[in-house]
């Protein structure tokens, strides 16, 4: 957790304010007794009115004083904790965002946000609670030691007893609890995840009947969850009892030999009555360390949550020195490409060699786990090759950022994703500063504006997250529009026209041939009718190209691609 408290030097001024309010208050708390003892030994004792009103004030100022202490102290610890939450937040995300899609795959999703929400504020709540108590109670326990010390060194005795007594037992429920709390975070995991695989996927779940086994199954996530965290305040419960028991026994002790003293004429009775104060002031400032100790174990579970995010080295990182393009722009070349995701046992792709140029449409195929989601998803460095290179304008793809890659392409994902908001803003999604026109424009080419000028608030209709609220295929389209606004040099469509009828398929593909005349384009389809007319067609098969040409050259030469024509084309449409 210690790690983590470096992120709080922008705060360091305020921070040492709050801790300037926080020694204020306590030198405030340890001063009142003191001011009674007098009171009673010098002026209630004696009759003396005028001293009691004077000493009587002093302890009103010095009480005004630690309210506006505290009160301020309180305020500027909020305003730290929150703002550092909220950066903390904020790092991780930045670092989310640089996570390759394995080390996504590696940590999860549902893993992420609970890290992100429920761990970073588990971590804010402490450095609140610190900064009230770290000075706080040591203080008060340290100082109020010696204060009752020079009371009565005889009575101190008690609190010899006392406190180790106290000490023991709260170092023994934090030994317990610290394993509690840890697993504690892992099953909020499990509950998120449960959660969102349910929320998301709600349509397969109601298709297949599976509410009430998913319910069942939240339910138990849940009652393992709660259960653990009954555990976990169970054990703290018994802090409480015990600090109370231990409290009221050392009261009793205090008052009981206390009176014997004071009849011997050992002690006077504002000492004893101060006495009595001080020692519930260590003791109170026992019960803030314990509380400190029951926050510390869960945030310390959470640091090290967030530490493992943030220490991650990410695989793929820009070079040093980037590299510029030496060739013709849009140009993409694969140069015997090997991939095999982390802990494969063979590669997904092996040996794969194409080129394609600007003007040129290069469609792939295969089966099913052939390799062609991967293979453009190793252009955008989505994941880094073991061999091999791939270059765009004559440059590998590794040595160039990867914010001026990715600004080269206009990629179509399989899952045509849409984010809540405006139609507009989705397709500007692909160019911050695109115009009304453009956006319409590439609307028009992607066969989108027929449905958009259908709908009421035409370009201004809300998306709901993920696209839920239209159809498959106007999803398809809008994703193609956000990619075409861009106008990149490279086009990618990862089985991108699957949801499209027949005739919106030509339709779309006809006007896509001449947008791109100067762009290189890459069609990764099922359907035979969709690549037929590429000026090159992939065929790949385990991960292997198995044929590379035209379709009626590829009929003739590959007995893959003949396989897969004769599956969805009849014998007259062969023809």
């Amino acid at each position: 957790m210690i790690k983590l408290f470096k992120y709080l030097k922008p705060y360091a001024l305020v921070i040492v304010a709050v801790l300037v309010l926080v020694f204020l208050q306590s030198i405030g708390d340890l001063y009142l007794p003191t001011l009674m003892a007098d009171i009673v030994n010098n002026g209630m004792l004696v009759g003396n009115t005028g001293y009691i009103w004077r000493v009587g004030s002093m302890m009103l100022l010095v009480a005004a004083g630690g309210v506006v202490a505290a009160v301020t102290a309180s305020y500027l610890g909020s305003r730290i904790a929150m703002a550092y939450g909220r950066d903390l937040r904020s790092r991780v995300f930045s670092k989310v965002e640089d996570f390759s899609l394995h080390e996504f795959d590696k940590i999860g999703t549902a893993s992420l946000i609970t890290r992100t929400t429920n761990d970073i504020t588990q971590i804010q709540n402490v450095v609140m609670m610190m900064l009230r108590m770290m000075i706080m109670a040591p203080m008060m326990g340290i100082g109020g030691m010696i204060m009752a010390i020079s009371k009565d060194r005889e009575l101190a005795m008690i609190l010899a007893v006392s406190l180790p007594v106290l000490a023991i037992g709260i170092g023994i429920v934090a030994r317990h609890i610290l394993p509690i709390f840890k697993s504690i975070q892992k099953k909020v995991d499990q509950l998120n995840l449960v959660a969102r695989e349910n929320l998301t996927g709600i349509r397969v779940v109601r298709a297949f009947n599976r509410i009430d086994k998913e319910a069942k199954r939240f339910d138990e996530a849940n009652a393992d969850l709660t259960s653990t965290a009954i555990k976990a305040n169970k054990i703290m419960a018994t802090l409480m009892p015990m600090m109370m028991i231990i409290m009221n026994l050392t009261s009793v002790a205090i008052i009981w030999f206390g009176s014997k003293r004071i009849d011997m004429g050992s002690l006077q009775v504002g000492d004893m009555m101060a006495f009595l104060q001080y020692a519930m002031q260590i003791m109170m400032s026992l019960i803030m360390m314990s509380m400190m100790f029951s926050f510390l174990p869960r945030a310390q579970a959470s640091a090290t949550r967030i530490n493992e995010i943030l220490d991650v080295e990410a695989e793929i990182v820009d070079p040093e020195k980037e590299k510029l393009q030496e060739s013709t722009r849009g140009m993409l070349a694969f140069k015997n490409v090997t991939f095999s995701y982390p802990g494969a046992e063979k590669p997904v792709l092996n040996n794969v060699s194409f080129t394609t140029k600007p003007g040129e449409v290069t469609a792939i195929i295969g089966g099913t786990g052939s390799g062609k989601s991967t293979l453009i998803n190793l252009i955008p460095r989505f994941y880094d090759i073991q061999s091999g290179a791939i270059e765009i304008d004559g440059v590998d793809v590794r040595e160039m950022k990867q914010e001026a890659l990715r600004s080269k392409i206009g990629f179509v994902p399989q899952k045509a994703y849409l984010f809540s908001g405006s139609i507009a803003e989705n397709i500007r999604f692909g160019k911050e500063d695109a115009s009304e026109e453009e956006i319409k424009k590439a609307a028009e080419i992607a066969q989108a504006t027929e449905f958009i000028n259908g709908m009421k608030e035409g370009y201004d209709y809300t998306i709901a997250q993920g696209g839920t609220n239209v159809s498959g295929g106007q999803r398809q389209r809008l994703a193609i529009a956000r990619a075409l606004v861009r106008r990149p040099e490279i086009y990618i469509f990862d089985d991108s026209f699957s949801a499209l009828d027949v005739k919106t398929d030509v339709r779309l593909r006809t006007a896509l041939k001449k947008e791109t005349l100067e762009s290189s384009v890459l069609i990764v389809a099922q359907r035979v009718t969709t690549v037929m007319d590429a000026d090159r067609i992939i065929v790949l098969d385990e991960g292997k190209i198995v044929g590379l040409g035209k379709h009626r050259e590829l009929l003739d030469s590959c007995q893959v691609y003949r396989e897969i024509v004769a599956s969805q084309l009849s014998e007259e449409e062969l023809a």
